[in-house]
């Protein structure tokens, strides 16, 4: 009888199914979230509807509980967006009260928000604007500024944030009125129960300004001139504008996920994990054979890896801190939905003992060093070194943490004083991550299909250990970590 009872149980180990490795568990996750079924998972769409429902399904079959901490709302915690984009502008410019023709094909007029506008507001020239003058100088005037080719906009946020009641950007550069009207007539987001009024903004052509300069025996040149002398300050101009822009406004009705592992001792603060669930939907091009980017790196990845990490604890021993796990909306659009997060928290944000972020891992191989984004602005790197030391991983800095630290629904709670970081192999690895940014970053090409897996799963398991250290009050006190 013994010797057929060791029989049979021989023939059922021999029969039953290996237990999957946990990359096959991660491969699994991220083929169900960015198959074409999920349509991209766009905020607001059946796409988003599929994705919640199915990471729902997964914490609460590994034992998690909803985190929302809202009867009205377990589980999906409501976040609204408002998506805008241009209406309609006018700018009428004048010189002693006298109006001077400028074609409105010349000039582009914008505002972020639903409507705004400045009446005859005086010019005051700003050069390149390399200083951003005192706010008694800015107060009512319009500035004009010359724009030299570059891309970005933080001259143009400084002196707005300054108290310019607009900001006039000369394209003289490489730019053309053409090239920004087609970036800036794509939506632009926020979340609602912001002011309906906007920043007030304008693009025009030196052939625009020269027209309006005539009268002034000024021209274009002429001002880049004086801008590129080494004792320049802003001058004003005797004209004056009075510009108007609106934007038609969409909401979208969509969902942070907020689950929770309970711990013993809840009041002794809380660790989070994060990783945003939210795409693009369809980022090709019409008549594209494949129009639907599925973001499986970016960041159908991130939620499988916040996935297990929650299985693996759920299923050891019990933790003295809470756990939360937050699969946040709108990260695509701005960290919009971090930022609802904030705004509306399951905790107090001053509990948070830390804020591990996971994004778009599935590049890197196994035994890739791993790297922290957001080095030296917490209280954590000691905790997460240790942790590095005791599971026999190397710690490496990386020149791509800075280049995505304000990229990441991290930032978002850096900003309000949250310890937040990201601790990643794909981050230490910048030719595998800078070959995924060349060839599928944000593209149709990001699908399931030839997945890094192996620093993934290397980061579920170093991450585990890592939250079970954090969720310690008594290796991890809150006033360690907190400012």
């Amino acid at each position: 009888m013994k010797r057929c009872t060791a029989a049979f149980a021989a023939v059922v180990l021999l029969g039953a199914a290996p237990a999957p490795t946990l990359e096959a568990e991660l491969a699994r996750h991220i083929g169900v979230l960015a198959s074409d079924d999920f349509g991209g998972r766009l905020p607001g769409t059946d796409g988003e509807a599929k994705t919640l429902r199915y990471l729902a399904r997964e914490l609460f079959g590994a034992g998690l509980v909803s985190g929302t901490n809202e009867p009205a709302n377990p589980w999906f915690a409501p976040v609204t967006i408002i998506a805008r984009e241009p209406a309609g502008g006018s700018a009428q410019f004048s010189r002693r009260g006298r109006s001077i023709y400028v074609p409105g094909s010349d000039v582009l007029v914008l505002t972020s928000g639903e409507r705004a506008v400045a009446q005859s507001a005086p010019l005051l020239f700003v050069g390149a604007g390399a200083a951003i003058p005192p706010r008694g100088e800015l107060a009512g005037r319009a500035v004009l500024l010359l724009d030299g080719g570059r891309q970005d906009s933080a001259r143009q946020n400084a002196l707005l944030a300054g108290g310019a009641a607009a900001v006039i950007t000369v394209l003289d550069g490489a730019r053309t009125l053409d090239s920004v009207r087609a970036r800036r007539q794509r939506s632009g987001y926020a979340l609602t129960g912001g002011d309906l009024g906007g920043d007030l903004e304008a693009f025009m052509t030196p052939t625009a300004l020269d027209r309006a300069l005539a009268g002034a025996r000024l021209s274009t040149a002429q001002l880049a001139a004086r801008a590129a002398a080494a004792d320049f300050v802003p001058m004003p101009l005797d004209l004056s504008v009075a510009l108007e822009a609106s934007s038609r406004e969409t909401r979208i009705s969509t969902h942070n996920l907020i689950a929770r592992i309970p711990g013993r001792h809840p009041d002794a603060g809380a660790v989070m994990l994060m990783a945003h669930w939210d795409g693009f939907g369809r980022c090709g091009k019409p008549g594209d054979a494949d129009a639907i980017c599925n973001g499986a790196v970016d960041n159908a990845s991130g939620v499988a890896v916040m996935t297990e990490i929650a299985r693996r604890l759920a299923a050891g021993p019990r933790l003295e801190r809470d756990v939360y796990f937050v699969a946040t909306t709108g990260e695509e659009m701005g960290l919009l939905g971090a930022q609802a997060l904030l705004e509306n928290p399951p905790l107090p944000l001053d509990r948070i003992v830390a804020a591990l972020n996971i994004d778009s891992v599935a590049v890197a191989p196994a035994g890739t060093p791993l790297t922290i984004v957001g080095k030296g602005l917490t209280r954590l790197d000691p905790v997460i070194a240790q942790v590095a030391r005791e599971q026999k991983r190397k710690l490496v800095d990386s020149p791509l943490a800075e280049t995505f630290l304000k990229r990441q629904d991290g930032w978002a709670l850096l900003q309000r004083d949250v310890p937040a970081v990201m601790v990643s192999s794909a981050y230490a690895d910048p030719a595998a991550m800078q070959h995924f940014i060349d060839t599928r970053y944000h593209r149709a090409g990001d699908e399931a299909t030839n997945l890094v897996l192996g620093g993934a799963a290397g980061d579920v398991t170093f991450q585990v250990a890592l939250v079970r250290r954090l969720a310690d009050p008594r290796r991890v006190p809150l006033e360690s970590v907190r400012r």
